[in-house]
């Protein structure tokens, strides 16, 4: 039973393992990052859900960008404490500059119960902030 279960996780391992795509020259390519802890997935682009959760190409002008961000919280050492709880949080930005052939950067962080986001330009400067849609214990 047990060698069953290890040929059936094979598939999910080897799609967790494999190398990102060349990038596209004619597209911008945006590294999505969680800083400094959590995991953070490519959700949305301009409404449509994405196939690889990794990264975001995108052609020239406008989009909007979907990510989903958990982390872990400690709720304390009181008496009704359950220790770390996962938070899960919905971030959206906009930004109508993208270039093809740049590479861009979404970051997230942790604030309390909430999260934070920016978009980067390659030369680290913040191009765009983020909307938090919600945040939530799912």
């Amino acid at each position: 039973m047990r060698n069953l279960a290890v040929f059936l996780m094979l598939p999910l391992l080897h799609a967790c393992a494999a190398a990102l795509p060349k990038p596209d020259p004619n597209l911008a390519w945006v590294d999505v990052r969680a800083v400094p802890v959590g995991d953070i997935s490519a959700d949305r682009l301009d409404g449509k859900r994405l196939d690889d959760a990794r990264y975001f190409q995108v052609g020239p002008g406008a989009h909007e960008l979907d990510v989903r961000y958990q982390y872990e919280v400690n709720r304390g050492g009181g008496v009704d404490s359950s220790g770390p709880s996962q938070v899960t949080c919905y971030l959206r930005v906009r930004y109508d500059g993208f270039i093809p052939g740049q590479r861009y950067r979404l970051e997230a962080r942790p604030l309390v119960l909430k999260a934070q986001g920016w978009l980067y330009g390659e030369g680290r400067e913040p191009l765009a902030s983020a909307k938090l849609l919600r945040c939530g214990p799912y």
